[in-house]
C-alpha cells in the first residue's frame, strides 16, 4: 500500500503588484483565488531590500478590504476619489528573484507563461515573458553611470528562452526521487511533523483535530523537498529572501529543455516526456567553458530524463510511471582551447597537471551521491589521429579513471567504454547505430530504470530473456535505477545527442514493456513510436546546442543512418558557419551575461567592472583566490556516507541528513494544497477544448501515422521512411506504389530484430578494426518488386490473412456462415423500421429465422425488453427525506454530515 502522501501545491500562482509612493504590495493567490498572501516591499531604502511577510493567509474579502484601506490611506487628500493612492502596476505568475547592481534592487516577475508538459496532473510551464521593475522610488534613487550597462548585460540572458518552472512538481529532481519521497513510511512522516512546530502553527485550524478524529484519521501528509541547487538557475536571485518569506513565494526555475508528446496505442494515451536540466555550476558557452572547475563541476553538464506515463490514470499513487536518466558533460579535467587564433578547431591544452585525478574524483563523487553505482562513461572522442588533438583528452581520462578505480570496491568501479564514433561514421560498410545499439543494451541492463509498479503478470507468464538480465534495484513497489550513463565527446553536442538517443530508444522499449504496452522490449526504426521519440530528441539536441554552441545540431540521427536528404548537407554547412560566427563574436558577451545572472560576479564599488576583467578563470575557480581549508585524501576520494549505501544513490536513502531537506505538513484530505484533481481539472473555471493542452500536444496518430485508410494503426508497425502523417503523397502512381508498399510490408516476414542485426558486431565492438560487412537493412528503405512478380506479391498478401484471421477471402462462405450472417442481418433490421419492399426482398433469406418483436414501452430505444430498476432502501429514504424537507420537516444531521459541513466552512471561509 502506498503511503498517504502528496506533493504540496504552491498557493502563490497569481500575483498582482500594487504600487504606492512608499511601498510595493505584492499580492499572491492560488489559482482558485480562495487564499491570498501579501508581501510588503519598502521603496524608501536606496540600496537595501526590506521585505515584510506577515505569513497570514487572507480570504478574498479580507484582501479587498486591505487594498481598500491602503488606497484610502495613501490618497493625497482625504475623501478625494479622483487620484487613487494605490496603483496596480503589473500582473504576474511568479517571482524569479531580486537583483542589485550598483544602485537599488530590481524585482523580476514572470508576466507570461505557456504550459509545456503535464506529469501526473502537475503542470510544467515555460517562461514566455518577464518584467524587471526598479524598487526604490525616484526621490531616494542614487544614480550610477554604469548601472544601465549592467542592466543590459543582465537582460541579455533571455528568460523567455527555455526556462521552466512548476508550482507543484520539483523539476530539479528526477521522477524517481520525487516518487521515492512520496512513498516514505508513514512513521517517518509522523516523526517529521512532530519535529516541525512551525508547520503546526501554519496549519492551525479550529476544526483540525476534531475533523481528523471524526474521519478516522483521514489526514494526508503533504511533502515539499528542497531543490537540487545544481540545476536551479535563480537560486542566487532568491537567496536574499529565502529565510524571510514563506516558501510558496520561492519559485525555482530550471534551464534546458522540456517537451512532451502523446503516443496513442489503439486509443490508449501514453505521454512521452523529455526533460533536460542544465547545470548552473561552471555554466557558459562552447570555447569559453571547457573541462571542469576546482569543485568538480564540468562544463555543458546536462541531465536528461525521459518519462513515460499512462495518461488514462492521473494520480501518482494509482498511475503507472517510468523514467530513465542519463547525463552528458565535458571531460572532467583541467583543459581548455585558445580561441585567439581564430581557427575552426583550436588546439586542446591541459592547463594543470592533476596526477591524483583530484577534480575527476570530486566530479564522480557527486555522481555517486546523486545516481548511485555503476557510473558508466561512454567516451566518443577520437582515438586515432594524424595530429594529436582529441586523443589528448582520451589518454588523460583513461589515466584518471584507472587511478580512481583502484581504490573503489570492485562491484562499484567506474565502467569506461571508449568508442571512436567519428571513425566508424566515415566508413561506408559499418552501421554506427547498430554498434550504438549494442552499447545501449549493455548499459540499460547494468543501470536498469525506474518504474513505480511491480512487474506485470504477463511478463511472469511469458518471461523474456532480456528482462530477466535487467539490472537496477528491484523493490516490492517496482524498480529503481541505480547508476547512470555519462556520455561525452569534445563538445557534447552532435555525437553525444545521437548516442543518447540510441540509449533512450533502448530504455523506452523496456519502459513500454514494463507498463504492459508491448510484448517484447524491442523497438524498430521507422515506426510511429520511434519517429515521435526521434523528433523529441532532435528538438532536445537543437535546443541544447543553441544554448552552448550557438547553432542547431550539425549531424542528426538521419545523418548517422545515412538516409538524410541531399538538402541536409547545405543545412549542415550553414549550421557550421553559424556556430563558428557565434563562437568568435558573441560568446564573450553571452558568458558575461551568464556570470552576472548566476551571481558568479557581483558588481562592487571600487573594484573592476565585469567588462574590464581579462578572464573569468578566477571567478569559477575559487581555489585561486584563497587556500582551501582541507584537501581530500588521494586514496579515499569519496564521501564515506555515499560508499556505504551503494549501489543506491545516497540522496534517496532515508536518513537523518536527507529528512532535514524535507518539509512535511499534515492536511485534511480536501485541502487545496494537496488536491491535485482540483488543480488539474479546475472545475471552478470554464474550460475550452481548443485551449486544452492534452488535445494540442503532438500526437502519434495525428502527426506521424499515415492518413491512408486500412493501415495498421499500431504505433509499433514498421512503415516506409518517408510515409508519415506530415508527408503528402504525390501523383496517382506514387499513391499506388505506397499502397502496394504497405501491403508488401504487411505480408513480408518481420524485419530482423535488433539483437540479430547487432550480433555480428557484438564480438568486435571493443576493437578498432572496421569489418567488411553488409549495411543494416534498417538503414535503407525496402525496394519495390518488379511488375513480373505481381503474382508472387498477391500470393504473399493473401497467405498471411489465413494465418491471422483464419479465413481466405478468395474462398466462398459455408452454409453455416451464411446462416449466421443472415441472423445478424435480421437482428439489425428488427431494430429499425423497414419498408415492405426491403422485407419482401429479404424474405427468402430469412426463412427459418426467429423474428424478434420489440416490446419496449419506450419508442426511441433499441432493446427488446425493459425492466424498471430496483430502488434500494437508502435511496428511498433519501427521496422521502427530500419530500419531507419540501414540507418544512427537516431530518436531524448525523456525524458524517456535521463533519462534511465543518470541512466546507473551513475550506470556504477560514
Amino acid at each position: 500500500m502506498p503511503a498517504a502522501a502528496a506533493p504540496i501545491i504552491s498557493s502563490v500562482q497569481k500575483l498582482v503588484l500594487y504600487e504606492t509612493r512608499a511601498r510595493y504590495f505584492l499580492v499572491g493567490s492560488n489559482h482558485a483565488e480562495t487564499k491570498y498572501r501579501v508581501l510588503k516591499i519598502d521603496r524608501t531604502e536606496p540600496k537595501d531590500l526590506v521585505i515584510i511577510d506577515d505569513r497570514h493567509v487572507y480570504t478574498q474579502q479580507e484582501v479587498r478590504e486591505l487594498l481598500g484601506r491602503l488606497d484610502l490611506g495613501n490618497r493625497t487628500k482625504m475623501g478625494q476619489k479622483g487620484s487613487s493612492g494605490l496603483f496596480r502596476a503589473v500582473s504576474a505568475f511568479g517571482v524569479v528573484g531580486f537583483v542589485r547592481f550598483l544602485e537599488g534592487y530590481y524585482i523580476v516577475l514572470i508576466t507570461k507563461r505557456r504550459k509545456m508538459a503535464d506529469i501526473g496532473g502537475h503542470a510544467i510551464y515555460k517562461i514566455e515573458d518577464t518584467n524587471m521593475i526598479y524598487i526604490p522610488n525616484d526621490s531616494v534613487r542614487v544614480t550610477h553611470p554604469d548601472e544601465a550597462r549592467y542592466l543590459r548585460i543582465f537582460q541579455n540572458v533571455d528568460l523567455s528562452s527555455n526556462f521552466y518552472f512548476s508550482y507543484s512538481y520539483d523539476l530539479s529532481h528526477s521522477l524517481q526521487y520525487n516518487l521515492t519521497v512520496l512513498r516514505m513510511p508513514l512513521e517517518m512522516l509522523k516523526s517529521e511533523t512532530t519535529q516541525a512546530p512551525q508547520a503546526r502553527q501554519e496549519s492551525f485550524d479550529i476544526f483540525e483535530d476534531e475533523g481528523l478524529i471524526t474521519q478516522g484519521g483521514s489526514g494526508v501528509f503533504g511533502i515539499c523537498s528542497e531543490p537540487y541547487m545544481k540545476y536551479v538557475w535563480n537560486g542566487e536571485l532568491l537567496e536574499i529572501i529565502k529565510n524571510t518569506v514563506h516558501r510558496d513565494w520561492l519559485l525555482y526555475i530550471i534551464h534546458g529543455f522540456c517537451g512532451q508528446s502523446k503516443l496513442l496505442i489503439y486509443g490508449r494515451p501514453v505521454y512521452v516526456t523529455l526533460i533536460a536540466r542544465r547545470s548552473s555550476k561552471f555554466a557558459g558557452t562552447r570555447f569559453l567553458k571547457r573541462g571542469a572547475n576546482c569543485e568538480g563541476d564540468v562544463a555543458n553538464e546536462v541531465e536528461t530524463e525521459q518519462i513515460l506515463c499512462d495518461a488514462s490514470v492521473m494520480s501518482f499513487t494509482a498511475g503507472s510511471y517510468s523514467s530513465y536518466v542519463q547525463v552528458r558533460g565535458s571531460v572532467p579535467l583541467y583543459w581548455s582551447q585558445d580561441i585567439s587564433t581564430m581557427m575552426p578547431k583550436p588546439p586542446i591544452t591541459l592547463d594543470q597537471a592533476d596526477p591524483f585525478a583530484h577534480v575527476a574524483a570530486l566530479h564522480f563523487d557527486q555522481m555517486l551521491q546523486r545516481f548511485g553505482s555503476p557510473i558508466i562513461i561512454l567516451n566518443l572522442v577520437k582515438e586515432r589521429e594524424k595530429r594529436k588533438h582529441e586523443r589528448i583528452l582520451s589518454e588523460e581520462l583513461v589515466a584518471a579513471v584507472t587511478y580512481l578505480n583502484q581504490f573503489l570496491p570492485p562491484e562499484h568501479t567506474i565502467v569506461y567504454i571508449p568508442w571512436d564514433m567519428a571513425k566508424y561514421t566515415k566508413s561506408k560498410l559499418c552501421n554506427v547505430l547498430d554498434r550504438l545499439n549494442v552499447i545501449a543494451e549493455s548499459v540499460v541492463k547494468k543501470t536498469g530504470f525506474f518504474v513505480n509498479r511491480p512487474d506485470s503478470y504477463c511478463s511472469i507468464l511469458r518471461p523474456d530473456e532480456k528482462w530477466n538480465e535487467l539490472g537496477g534495484c528491484v523493490i516490492p513497489t517496482g524498480r529503481r535505477q541505480t547508476g547512470v550513463l555519462r556520455t561525452n565527446c569534445v563538445d557534447c553536442l552532435d555525437r553525444t545527442n545521437t548516442a543518447q538517443f540510441m540509449v533512450g530508444k533502448c530504455a523506452l522499449a523496456y519502459q513500454l514493456y514494463s507498463l504492459g504496452l508491448i510484448d517484447k522490449p524491442n523497438l524498430q526504426f521507422d515506426t510511429d513510436a520511434v519517429r515521435l521519440f526521434e523528433e523529441l530528441y532532435e528538438d532536445h539536441g537543437d535546443t541544447l546546442s543553441l544554448q552552448y554552441g550557438g547553432s542547431q545540431l550539425v549531424h542528426r540521427v538521419k545523418t548517422y543512418r545515412k538516409i538524410a536528404p541531399w538538402t541536409q548537407h547545405s543545412k549542415d554547412i550553414m549550421q557550421t558557419l553559424s556556430r563558428y560566427y557565434s563562437n568568435a563574436f558573441s560568446d564573450a558577451d553571452r558568458q558575461d551575461s551568464i556570470n552576472l545572472f548566476l551571481g558568479v560576479f557581483h558588481p562592487t564599488e571600487g573594484k573592476p567592472h565585469l567588462w574590464e576583467l581579462p578572464t573569468d578563470f578566477y571567478l569559477h575557480h575559487k581555489n585561486t583566490m584563497g587556500l582551501l581549508p582541507t584537501r581530500r585524501s588521494y586514496t579515499y576520494w569519496w564521501t564515506p556516507e555515499v560508499i556505504k549505501h551503494l549501489p543506491l544513490p545516497y540522496d534517496e536513502v532515508i536518513c537523518a541528513a536527507n529528512l532535514k531537506k524535507l518539509i512535511v505538513k499534515k492536511f485534511h484530505k480536501h485541502e487545496e494544497e494537496i488536491d491535485i484533481h482540483n488543480e488539474f481539472f479546475r472545475p471552478y473555471e470554464l474550460s475550452s477544448f481548443d485551449d486544452t493542452f492534452c488535445l494540442a500536444m503532438t500526437s502519434s496518430a495525428r502527426d506521424f501515422m499515415p492518413k491512408t485508410v486500412g493501415i495498421d494503426p499500431s504505433p509499433f508497425t514498421v512503415r516506409k521512411p518517408d510515409e508519415t502523417g506530415k508527408s503528402v503523397l504525390g501523383n496517382k502512381s506514387n499513391r499506388e506504389e505506397a499502397v502496394l508498399q504497405r501491403k508488401t510490408a504487411a505480408s513480408a516476414p518481420p524485419p530482423p530484430s535488433e539483437e540479430a542485426v547487432s550480433s555480428s558486431s557484438e564480438d568486435d565492438s571493443g576493437t578498432d578494426r572496421e569489418d567488411e560487412g553488409s549495411v543494416s537493412q534498417r538503414s535503407t528503405p525496402v525496394k519495390m518488386t518488379d511488375t513480373g512478380d505481381s503474382a508472387k506479391v498477391m500470393e504473399n498478401v493473401v497467405q498471411p490473412m489465413k494465418e491471422v484471421y483464419g479465413i481466405n477471402l478468395s474462398d466462398g462462405l459455408s452454409e453455416d456462415d451464411l446462416s449466421i450472417y443472415s441472423r445478424f442481418v435480421q437482428l439489425g433490421q428488427s431494430q429499425h423500421k423497414q419498408d415492405k419492399s426491403s422485407q419482401q426482398h429479404c424474405s427468402k433469406c430469412s426463412e427459418g429465422v426467429i423474428k424478434l418483436t420489440p416490446i419496449s414501452a419506450f419508442s426511441q430505444d433499441n432493446i427488446y425488453e425493459v425492466q424498471p430498476p430496483r430502488v434500494d432502501r437508502k435511496s428511498t429514504e433519501i427521496f422521502q427525506a427530500h419530500i419531507q424537507a419540501s414540507k418544512g420537516i427537516m431530518q436531524p444531521l448525523g456525524k458524517e454530515d456535521t463533519s462534511t459541513y465543518r470541512e466546507y466552512i473551513r475550506n470556504r471561509y477560514l
